[in-house]
């Protein structure tokens, strides 16, 4: 296929998707989640093809043609050829960014829709009327309609609130790979909240060696002093000094090393990071959209003023009398800010000084904090929350295999990582408890939490014993905080006897009591 209508054919797909607005209408009708999960999935299967067509075609690499066409050094160069040599360098440049931007924009979209069908994927399953087998939404599709157990074609579809989800990020996902134009769209706060997330999902963690930077100095043949910089791969990781030796002889020195580690991220891929935090402060966006007036009232002396004090800002914001030049600049600012003036003035928001009355002034402190303490940290506890609960409640084999809501997670997180998880906004909590229906609570120490979940399942890698993770995780809280059992229940959305049970189990692991469990568990881990 010609590089050019690749292109095209890509940028007329991205096109037709972004114009395809998702709605979350009816979602837990199986219909619209089935029509919903089933052409995501297409979308997600014919971006895959496009990226591999360009990979085909070198498109992740588009710049190397344009060392063929470089300027060269040559004595007595005509200067046609030399206007001719540019004009072919132009037109060669302009080709490898277009290739570049459209492979970059197709890569945010595939990102964008397994984050997507991940979600769906956790958020309901279809079970069998007649043997009541359950099944996930992508074994559903390859069945053809009819259970593998039973043959019957009856389907009842359920929604899991148990699994960690929030299919309500979907709308706001880069799914056409305008990721770019979704962070330009950004507000002042919104912006500061997309930074948050983005920090969380980029802590790194202290990787493996990847390469080796040496600073040699040795003598050569002719007994002349070099000094080199050398590097060498991973496989020397345990013996770069003795290679050295064997390459530039038995009395080279070694006056500088550097070990370059690989820095893998909690979410290690950059464009699921960048549609993760887009799609998460994009929600928390509506959030604030819904209870943002209700909050002001409750915290502000007088909520009309301050919308009246906003509203004759914005009045003038972008207003030019005829009279003043348009390059004016200065006299511009004066005519604004004195008709300003004039309107505060009138409704008493100033006083005789020019200055902004006590209680407007304190209204305005307030709005901000609101703002900067709350609005702002919404989208951080959510994906907190969301990070926290998934790893809680999910098994370290789950997190390796399944399509989850974070696609290129780490299986596993270090101390370094874990530091994401120190941080807890109570008053966010509060908030969003009293004002929508999302289910948190305030767990302090989550990172110390992770660890625990972490090391118990080292304990139980090699065992056959059948947990329930998502009470596993709500248990492995309850043993290792003073909250209490009902609240992590709620907030997991898990019955809790079923927490009880693990508790029992986990009991059993780790303090087993009479020589048949010791001897029950040494059998089970052979």
């Amino acid at each position: 296929m010609p590089e050019s209508v690749l292109v095209n054919k890509a940028e007329n797909y991205l096109k037709e998707i972004a114009e395809d607005s998702i709605s979350l209408d009816d979602i837990e009708e199986f219909e619209s989640f089935k029509n919903l999960y089933f052409k995501l999935e297409d979308r997600l299967n014919y971006l895959q093809k496009l990226r591999e067509d360009m990979d085909r075609q070198g498109y992740t690499t588009p710049f190397t043609s344009l060392s063929r066409y470089g300027t060269k050094t040559v004595s007595e160069v005509p200067a046609d050829e030399i206007r001719e040599t540019s004009r072919h360098n132009q037109i060669f440049r302009t080709t490898a960014n277009a290739k570049k931007n459209i492979l970059d924009r197709v890569k945010s979209a595939i990102d964008s829709h397994m984050i997507a069908l991940g979600n769906l994927e956790q958020f309901g399953y279809v079970k069998c009327n007649s043997c009541y087998k359950k099944y996930s939404i992508s074994e559903f599709k390859g069945m053809e309609g009819q259970c593998k157990n039973c043959k019957s074609t009856s389907f009842s579809f359920k929604v899991n609130k148990e699994l960690t989800h929030r299919i309500d990020i979907i709308p706001y996902l880069p799914l056409s790979g305008n990721y770019m134009v979704l962070k330009s769209e950004l507000s002042q706060y919104a912006r500061e909240s997309y930074k948050q997330v983005l920090n969380i999902l980029k802590q790194e963690r202290r990787g493996h060696v990847k390469t080796i930077t040496l600073v040699i100095r040795f003598k050569d043949e002719n007994n002349r002093l070099i000094r080199k910089s050398i590097t060498f791969g991973s496989e020397y990781v345990d013996n770069y000094e003795e290679e050295a030796r064997n390459r530039y002889g038995r009395n080279v020195r070694i006056e500088d090393i550097k070990f370059h580690r690989t820095k893998p991220a909690i979410i290690d891929d950059n464009h699921a990071r960048t549609a993760i935090a887009l799609a998460y402060v994009g929600y928390a966006q509506k959030i604030i959209t819904e209870i943002e007036d209700d909050i002001l009232k409750r915290n502000l002396t007088d909520f009309k003023r301050i919308n009246k004090y906003d509203e004759i800002l914005e009045e003038y914001e972008n207003q030019r009398p005829d009279f003043i030049d348009e390059y004016d600049h200065d006299e511009i600012e004066a005519w604004r800010k004195s008709k300003i003036e004039k309107r505060f003035r009138s409704l008493n928001y100033i006083d005789r000084f020019g200055n902004i009355t006590r209680s407007l002034r304190r209204d305005i402190k307030v709005r901000e904090n609101i703002y900067r303490n709350i609005f702002q940290n919404i989208a951080y506890t959510l994906i907190v929350w969301d990070m926290f609960k998934y790893y809680m409640t999910t098994s370290n084999n789950a997190r390796k295999i399944k399509l989850g809501p974070f696609p290129y997670i780490r299986v596993e997180l270090d101390r370094e990582q874990r530091r994401a998880f120190q941080t807890t906004y109570n008053k966010v909590i509060e908030i969003l408890n009293d004002f929508t229906d999302i289910k948190i609570i305030p767990i302090p120490e989550m990172d110390l939490l992770l660890y625990e979940k972490f090391k118990f399942e080292k304990k139980i890698l090699k065992s056959n014993i059948k947990f329930n993770h998502v009470a596993l995780g709500a248990a492995l809280i309850t043993q290792n905080s003073e909250i209490e059992l009902e609240s992590i229940s709620y907030a997991f959305n898990i019955n809790e006897s079923k927490i009880k049970n693990e508790i029992e189990l986990i009991d059993q692991v780790l303090n087993p009591k009479s020589e048949r469990s010791k001897e029950f568990l040494e059998m089970i881990k052979k």
